[in-house]
């Protein structure tokens, strides 16, 4: 879906971006990591045109950006701002409908998308004839997010949308952003210096540091196989929960005790993380966790706390020295 080949943006002797390449698959999240200054920023510009590249190509769906006005190429786009960035002076209504304007949308389809995707985060529709001050933090953000939903876009770029928030306010933020359909089958290019962030919305981080990229892949291939010492020293101080995160309980399966048939608590969900799963049963009760085989028959394990945390050293030792 989107193609970044060789890009270079350059700011007098300082190269904010130096020659960048990687690719987003179609509904893929990628997220632009790292510190300030390293470029995560400026390259996520690029890809509509609010900054122009010094060289290389950026194409969307085999189309290079660079063909045609960038207004046009930014009405297709989705952009959810730092600082959430709702024109004050705008109502909720007419702050949502900016885009649809522009595209000549009839009132009435503007209107049915609003109400789905007020309905979608749990916005009442009083809000709609409020200005952005007269709304929360958490509100504020989910009008931003509705804004960049509103036409539907098939590429949504998101540069640190949540950083404004309270830790409260992001974590039930992004728990929607990771639940909601609408976010399900977007390409998404996120910007944030924000590892826990990353770990947990991305399907790929792409680690950068003085406008070149250090390693790009999965969370586990940044945790298990580290490129250098940068991406180790990076992630050292967050290491181990981002490892309990990162990990599903069908990562650790054949470390598992079978079923004894004493269970307190039922989980179907075998790809829940080893972190969410420590958080569903104290230390004196027993988790029963289901899964399938291929022929569809059902296996059950049974584990507590002390025997699901041997499980994931086991899991981890192999994972270090295979």
């Amino acid at each position: 879906m989107i193609d970044v080949s060789a890009v270079t943006k350059s700011y007098g002797n300082t190269k904010a971006v130096d020659t960048i390449s990687f690719t987003i698959s179609e509904g893929e999240n990628l997220v632009l990591l790292g510190t300030s200054g390293c470029g995560k920023t400026t390259t996520l510009k690029m890809i509509n045109r609010l900054i122009e590249p010094d060289s290389g190509s950026i194409s969307i769906d085999g189309v290079d950006v660079s063909n045609g006005k960038p207004e046009e190429l930014r009405r297709k786009i989705g952009y959810v701002m730092q600082n959430i960035g709702l024109f004050p002076h705008f109502t909720i209504a007419e702050n949502i409908a900016v885009v649809p304007k522009l595209l000549h949308w009839a009132p009435e389809k503007t209107s049915k998308r609003t109400q789905e995707l007020l309905e979608k985060f749990r916005l009442p529709e009083k809000y709609l004839q409020l200005f952005p001050h007269e709304l929360s933090g958490g509100q504020q953000q989910r009008v931003g997010l509705i804004r960049a939903l509103i036409t539907d876009p098939a590429v949504l770029l998101m540069d640190e949308p949540f950083g404004a928030l309270d830790n409260v306010t992001r974590s039930g933020i992004q728990e929607e952003f990771k639940a909601l359909e609408e976010f399900k089958r977007k390409t998404i290019v996120m910007v944030t210096h924000d590892v826990q962030e990353a770990f947990e919305l991305g399907d790929r981080i792409c680690l950068m540091d003085q406008g070149k990229i250090v390693q790009i892949g999965t969370p586990k291939e940044l945790l298990f196989n580290p490129a250098n010492e940068f991406v180790i020293k990076f992630l050292e101080s967050q290491r181990l929960v981002l490892e309990f995160k990162s990990t599903s309980i069908k990562d650790i399966w054949e470390f598992l005790p079978e079923s004894s048939g004493l269970v307190n608590k039922e989980i179907s969900n075998n790809t829940l993380s080893v972190w969410s799963a420590l958080e569903l049963f104290s230390l004196n009760k027993i988790v029963e966790v289901q899964t399938f085989q291929d022929d569809n028959t059902q296996i059950s394990k049974a584990i507590n706390f002390s025997q699901l945390s041997l499980a994931f050293r086991n899991y981890q030792k192999r994972v270090k020295y295979d």
